[in-house]
């Protein structure tokens, strides 16, 4: 019987899902909860995969099972593809309105994928899909860097940890001399649903 949350956390390297990974992690040990984390980001660096997951309340083992997670936070449409299938049936997707091509599309002259379609498809499931212009918002937050405490905010809705021990969390895990617009930016990200 699962007794954890379990949250999938994706997206292309650079784009903050190891700081949205800490964050969460964070806001379980404010709380005084079991929180069990792990990470796959090799090829990272180079703009490959990462996928961060996060067990609140977990106490046995680090990785989610396919077809269990509770909430998949993509910050990139086609990584939210790429991952959808770890998502358990009526689960929720909070997915980035951004597309980064890999560049095999190119070298290999395949089509390349139309933003629509790509909503199209991840609708296609059982999944509650909330496609955001999450960059944008993070843009009138002060930077589009905070795009991933957009997310944040916005997963908020469906996370079992206060908005308070969040808001710390982002307060204690990002630069100092961005904790304004991180706060910004996660509360126009509650702000979005």
């Amino acid at each position: 019987m699962k007794k954890s949350y379990d949250v999938l956390i994706v997206g292309i390297g650079g784009q903050g899902t190891i700081l949205a990974s800490n964050v969460l992690g964070d806001a379980c040990v404010i709380e005084g909860r079991h929180v069990r984390g792990a990470e796959t980001h090799g090829m990272s660096q180079r703009g490959g995969s990462v996928e961060t997951h996060i067990r609140i309340d977990g106490k046995f083992g680090s990785l989610i099972a396919p077809g269990s997670a509770d909430l998949l936070i993509a910050f990139d449409m086609l990584e939210a593809v790429r991952y959808r299938h770890f998502l358990k049936d009526g689960g929720t997707m909070i997915v980035n309105r951004e597309m980064i091509v890999p560049t095999s599309v190119f070298s290999a002259k395949l089509p390349v994928p139309q933003l629509d379609d790509v909503a199209v498809e991840l609708k296609s499931g059982s999944a509650k899909v909330v496609l955001m212009n999450a960059t944008d918002i993070a843009a009138k937050a002060g930077s589009p860097l905070a795009a991933n405490i957009v997310l944040l905010g916005a997963a908020s809705h469906e996370l079992p940890l206060s908005v308070a021990s969040l808001e710390e969390a982002v307060r204690r895990n990002v630069p100092q001399k961005t904790i304004a617009i991180n706060e910004q930016a996660f509360a126009l990200g509650r702000e979005a649903l």
